[in-house]
This record gives structure tokens, C-alpha cells and sequence, in this order.
């Protein structure tokens, strides 16, 4: 089976596979292309993809030939001969039409971002290896943006208070920006409304907000989910209590194909103090503020809005090579001993990260949104 690996197209600065995956690939009896110049952005030349055993080829080659291509991204996936295996990051439940353009073609459709959150699962999922580098990110980002300090310091001049940070979803980036934030000497308090993360949340040093009848969101595979009014009118109220007196706030709430939740109102915004700076990690599915947009910073009463959900392509390298790793373990799963392709449909994890197969759309939840049933 060949493998191929397109370039991505800017402002992505990641690529789907490393020299090091690539050689355990070839290892699997995998022939590998990669796209010349594919890993430049993320600081992999031509010349170490060839040492690990990979050609570098064109990517009409790779289109034209490759058994199975390798995008991240949606934008430049969909050239690849009829019947291609497509692998990457497409957000099915965005692009349905574009999944259904992609059924029709006859491609066989996974995207990791579907893979389900289960134990065996934890090696392959792309969204908590590239989440923690967003957390992490959002805190330096914030402490770039933001017009004081972060730690406490004691002068001769005066003393300068720490940072108050409030920090709105405490999944994966959350805590990442969370043990981040502690680490630059901020004063922390996040909210969530799954009880069962309130316990992580102190052992990182953070105090934890608490709004009592919060829907069940166990079973969420660490997502949000929505709430009744109820719930979200005192939601608000606790949030605008502990929003006009941070400094930073840092949101992550998304909810799988429907718009992000709004967290953050303008009047919450307008009470905080100018100089602050909101970091919006949904801002991909409109954001947790009344005022976020994608890829751009808005200000408003001196306080900075910062919509950006691309932050692991600032942090290239290891966000490939993460990324890389959870690509190389889930094609363990539909790759044979002699390198051939072997798809188990019985396999859980193989079926729930399937979008489409055969000519047709093959998860429930993308179907019911173009009208047919899977």
C-alpha cells in the first residue's frame, strides 16, 4: 500500500506525518510519499523524510497513485483518485456536504477528530494531543497580549499583584492552561459543569466554581453539552461574578456539530477592566463570547478578545509529531502484516472514526444531517 502525504495549506504549518512515523511505517511494509516540501512549515525537510525511507513525489503523484492520502486539513484533501482511503482532521459535522461530495467520489473517508474517547483509544485521539498544546499556548498568548504581570512582585518600588486568570472548560486545554498559568504565577479559577473534574482541578492548584444542577455530561467524551435555562441563567450569573474581576480569561467550551456556547457576554465584557484579555479557544464554531471572531482580535472597552483555535500550528513541530504518533497508532488498526490495507468494521474504533465507505456516508450523526440515514 502506498501512503501519501500532501503539503498543507497555509496558515496550517503542521504535517501529518514525521520522519520517525515514516520509518515505522516502512518497517509495516508501507511504501511512504510525501509531498516535497510538505514538512517545511514544521521545520522537516525533503531530506529527512528521504532518510527515513520516503520518496518525495508531486502531489498530483500522490492524488493520482496513493492508496490512502494524509491531509490534516479539509482544503487541499478531495483530488485523490476514486476508491483513496482520506485520513485527517475534517469535521464532519461542519462539512457534512463536503463528506457527502467525498461519498460520492467513493473515498473512504476517517476523521481522526471522531475517533471515540475510549481507553484503548487514548494513543490515537487527535483532539487531546493537539488540545494540551492549545491550552498550554492560550496562557503564553494571554501573557504576551496582556498589559501587566502574570506573578507577584515585591520591590522596592511597590508590590504588583498576581494575575487573576478565570479559565471556562476544564477538558484537556483547560487543565493544560490551567497547570500552565500556576506555573507563570497566576492566581486561578475555572469553571465547568461536570462536578467529576472539580478534583483535578484543585490538585493543579485552581480553585474550582461550582453551579449546582448541571446536566449529566458524563458520556460526552469530555465535550460540553447543553444545559436547561435554568442552569444557564445562573450559569451566567456566577460566571459575570467571577469574569468582571479576572484579568485573563481563557474559554474552550465546544459542542460537537453545533455552535460553541456563549459564555462570555458583552456586558460581561464591558465590566472587566481594560487591559484584559480573553482567550477564545471555540472560536472555530463561533466562539464562547458574544464578540469573538475567527483568526482576529477584537477590542472592545480596552479589553482583547482573542479568537484563534489554530494554536497548535504555532507550536509546529511537536504538534506534528504528536500528531504524527496518533496517526501511526490508529493505521495499526487497518494496516495488515504485509502492509496491505485491512478495514474491521467490527472494530469499534475503526467504525466510529469511518465517515463514509462504499460510495456512502457511514456515521449516524453526519447522515441525519444531509437527510439520509446511514
Amino acid at each position: 500500500m502506498v501512503i501519501g502525504v500532501l503539503k498543507e495549506q497555509a496558515p496550517e504549518t503542521r504535517v501529518s506525518l514525521v520522519p520517525e512515523v515514516v520509518a515505522a511505517l516502512v518497517k509495516m511494509n508501507v511504501t511512504v510519499w510525501v509531498e516535497s516540501g510538505a514538512g517545511e512549515s514544521a521545520f522537516f525537510g525533503n531530506d529527512a523524510y528521504t532518510a527515513a525511507g520516503a520518496a518525495i513525489k508531486s502531489a498530483a503523484d500522490i492524488n493520482a497513485q496513493a492508496d490512502m492520502v494524509l491531509t490534516i486539513q479539509p482544503g487541499n484533501a478531495g483530488h485523490a483518485r476514486p476508491g483513496a482511503v482520506l485520513m485527517g482532521v475534517y469535521q464532519p459535522l461542519f462539512n457534512h456536504r463536503q463528506m457527502q461530495q467525498w461519498a460520492d467520489k467513493g473515498y473512504t473517508v476517517f476523521s481522526l477528530d471522531t475517533i471515540p474517547r475510549i481507553t484503548r483509544a487514548q494513543s490515537m485521539d487527535v483532539l487531546s494531543s493537539q488540545a494540551n498544546i492549545a491550552g498550554y499556548k492560550a496562557v503564553l498568548l494571554a501573557a504576551y497580549s496582556y498589559s501587566r504581570y502574570f506573578p507577584m512582585f515585591m520591590t522596592a518600588a511597590g508590590s504588583i499583584p498576581p494575575a487573576k486568570v478565570l479559565i471556562l472548560g476544564a477538558g484537556v486545554a483547560g487543565l493544560q492552561a490551567i497547570a500552565t498559568a500556576r506555573r507563570l504565577g497566576a492566581v486561578v479559577e475555572v469553571f465547568d459543569t461536570r462536578p467529576a473534574v472539580k478534583e483535578e482541578v484543585m490538585s493543579l492548584g485552581a480553585k474550582f466554581v461550582e453551579v449546582e444542577g448541571a446536566a449529566d455530561a458524563s458520556k460526552a467524551g469530555g465535550y460540553a453539552v447543553e444545559q436547561t435555562e435554568d442552569f444557564q441563567r445562573r450559569q451566567r450569573e456566577k460566571i459575570h461574578e467571577h469574569a468582571r474581576k479576572s484579568d485573563i480569561i481563557i474559554t474552550t467550551a465546544q459542542i460537537p456539530g453545533r455552535k460553541a456556547p456563549i459564555l462570555i457576554t458583552r456586558a460581561m465584557i464591558e465590566d472587566m477592566r481594560a487591559g484584559s484579555v480573553i482567550i477564545d479557544l471555540a472560536s472555530v464554531t463561533g466562539g464562547n463570547t458574544d464578540l469573538s471572531e475567527d483568526n482576529k482580535t477584537v477590542m472592545h472597552n480596552g479589553v482583547a478578545i482573542v479568537g484563534n483555535s489554530a494554536l497548535p500550528a504555532t507550536t509546529p513541530s511537536d504538534a506534528s509529531k504528536l500528531y504524527a504518533k496518533n496517526v501511526l497508532n490508529f493505521a495499526k488498526l487497518i494496516i495488515d502484516k504485509d502492509g496491505g490495507l485491512n478495514l474491521n468494521w467490527e472494530d469499534d474504533i475503526v467504525k466510529g472514526t469511518a465517515i463514509t465507505h462504499g460510495g456512502n456516508i457511514v456515521n449516524e450523526r453526519v447522515a441525519a444531517l444531509g437527510g439520509v440515514t446511514a
